[in-house]
């Protein structure tokens, strides 16, 4: 990209507000290879403030930054070998962003988010904009997670654990997993959310002989795709973007303008790969591997190839790794295209020799009223060998959980509850830990009760009783499992927004999708949110949404829309200690949807007293 603007760009009306799209190459982010010919297992990645330019038509950006690359370098490592990070903070002064929310109504609770900036010409704010209190002071507090790692509670990442300027985190990664997309990124207490707005993310890929069998493509033709969305600011005076990081949200007073204010997560107008506003990508007409990230605070995308004709044509598309690791077999796209959520991974081929000398675009059909294409493909108009061929078997380790059998009969079952916002007069949306009870003495006087559901299990129809035992991060902790054994997470969606829901540690396959009706607020019928409860026993769910194929991978990040049963299998085995599991909308993580559990030896755990907790929640 060129560098030559150092004044604020002229904004213009349109969905680009000025901005060509597509006028800038696709940035590949450097590489590091620790296990490379002279077997280095220890690196340092300073994080510091960093300019960068997001399009040729803006000024620079200030973000913060490992190793000053936004997204940071990819780091590459072979599966079993140790890698040990120093994460040192040399970032000096506050946060690089102007953090703002504005009023919305509840018919349009987008509209503030879909154009930049949020003062009139004279400076003052927009009416119903006001800054948000406090931003602007944060200190470059850190701590980094690499999601997806199975490695010790100590090195995990803990939000608690962050450190200030001039301070290092000190983590080893085992590796000892199989070839995987993770990725890294900032996971500080209750500011995750503006953290990884400024910058701090990065990509970590694990390789193993099994991948390395397949010969897929490599080197220039494998290619990281880490989407975000961002707002930039615009000078008031001329409304000309400043290429300052703008987070601005909605926020909604349902109960009326004297009640409490409601935030809606972030959705910015701008889609960036590789920390560029709709780029473009030369490709050779042969096949491509992209590791594809999203890697949003809170935006949801459905991606299609579309051709020049705007029809979408995936044919040509095929999906081979999800979060943790290869598939069985290729799959292809959904027919709706693929959805990812935040934090998702998939590992996507392209086979471009089907389209030669087009101009593709990848384009998000779930934009609700941004710009909805991502970035653009442009096909060499010539013929090319190619000595790839699209593997009929893909990983051949892969094995299909199943209860009873891959899954072993003894196992720990966790459930949880993904609440509504507005239940029991709370303005976020809810996550609750549920502890079975059947003594009489813990039961409500009557139904409804806040924090009381009753399930009816669809394994025999028998109805059980769960109460919520806690909810915000710092209750005490509810979760134990025994190191080496198998769990299944049981998350009960009663309503409000998908929640794209992270279990750190360990890899897990999705066993089961189950579905309750719902009511016209979109809440599970038979929840009573006024009082927080059901009145009676949620039927038997039916029959939810099918499994895509891909969905069948290993995975630790699941999108739980309202209304779902989801169960998920995973073994927690390999290390031991405290990890956090949570919503990855940043913004309802920081607002209290994480919470802790602990993964210990069953020896130890005999010794262990704790009040009210059974392991894994219950059997």
């Amino acid at each position: 990209m060129t560098d030559v603007v150092t004044q604020p760009a002229p904004i213009l009306t349109g969905p680009g507000f000025g901005l060509t799209k597509f006028a800038d190459p696709l940035r590949v982010p450097p590489l590091i290879r620790p296990h490379s010919w002279w077997h280095q297992d220890e690196i340092t990645i300073d994080m510091v403030r960093s300019r960068v330019r997001l399009h040729s038509q803006l000024p620079e950006t200030e973000v913060w930054a490992y190793e000053g690359q936004f997204p940071g370098p990819t780091i590459e490592v072979r599966s079993g070998k140790r890698l040990r990070v120093s994460w040192s903070n040399h970032i000096d002064g506050t946060i690089p962003v102007v953090a703002v929310q504005q009023h919305a109504e509840l018919t349009d609770i987008t509209a503030p988010v879909r154009t930049p900036g949020w003062r009139n010409p004279d400076g003052t704010p927009l009416p119903g904009a006001e800054v948000i209190d406090g931003v602007s002071a944060l200190p470059a507090w850190t701590v980094v997670h690499l999601h997806g790692a199975r490695t010790g509670g100590g090195n995990d990442g803990w939000a608690h654990n962050a450190v200030l300027r001039r301070a290092a985190q000190l983590a080893e990664y085992p590796n000892g997993q199989q070839s995987a997309t993770l990725w890294y990124h900032d996971h500080a207490m209750a500011v995750t959310r503006f953290n990884v707005f400024a910058g701090l993310t990065g990509m970590y890929l694990i390789r193993d002989a099994e991948e390395d069998a397949l010969g897929l493509p490599a080197g220039d033709r494998e290619i990281p795709l880490i989407i975000t969305d961002r707002n930039l600011d615009t000078d008031p005076a001329t409304g000309a973007l400043t290429g300052q990081l703008l987070f601005k949200i909605p926020f909604i007073t349902p109960a009326g303008p004297d009640g409490p204010k409601v935030p809606i997560p972030f959705t910015g107008p701008f889609t960036l790969v590789n920390g560029v506003i709709w780029p473009h990508l030369e490709v050779d007409a042969r096949w491509y591997r992209f590791r594809v990230l999203n890697a949003s605070n809170s935006r949801f995308y459905r991606l299609n190839l579309v051709d020049e004709t705007g029809a979408v044509d995936n044919d040509g598309v095929r999906i081979i790794g999800t979060d943790g690791g290869l598939l069985p077999a290729p799959a292809a796209f959904p027919a709706a295209g693929l959805v990812l959520a935040p934090a998702e991974r998939a590992d996507v081929l392209i086979d471009f020799s089907r389209y030669q000398g087009q101009h593709l675009t990848l384009r998000d059909t779930l934009a609700n009223g941004t710009e909805p294409d991502v970035m653009q493909f442009r096909v060499e108009n010539r013929e090319r060998h190619d000595s790839f061929a699209l593997p009929e078997v893909v990983s051949r380790s892969y094995v299909r959980l199943h209860h009873g059998t891959t899954v072993p009969e003894d196992h720990d079952h966790v459930f949880v509850a993904l609440v509504p916002p507005g239940t029991a007069g709370e303005g976020h949306p809810q996550m609750w830990e549920l502890r079975e009870v059947s003594d009489p003495a813990e039961m409500p006087a009557r139904f409804p009760a806040r924090g009381f559901v009753q399930l009816t299990d669809p394994a025999n129809g028998a109805v059980r009783t769960f109460r919520m035992v806690a909810s915000l991060f710092d209750d005490t902790t509810t979760f134990f499992i025994d190191h080496d054994r198998w769990a299944v997470w049981n998350f009960v969606h009663l309503g409000g927004p998908t929640h794209p829901m992270h279990i750190h540690l360990a890899e897990f396959q999705l066993l089961t999708r189950r579905a309750y009706p719902l009511d016209a607020a979109g809440n599970v019928i038979g929840f009573d949110t006024a009082v927080g409860g059901t009145p009676a026993a949620l039927p038997v769910p039916g029959t939810g949404r099918p499994l895509e194929k891909y969905e069948e991978g290993w995975k630790d990040t699941f999108q739980i829309q309202a209304g779902e049963w989801v169960s998920v299998a995973g073994h927690h085995t390999g290390a031991t200690g405290e990890f956090m599991y949570h919503c990855h909308i940043l913004d309802h993580e920081d607002e209290g949807m994480m919470r802790p559990f602990v993964v210990h030896p069953p020896e130890v755990a005999r010794f262990h007293v704790h009040p009210g907790a059974s392991h894994g929640g219950g059997h």
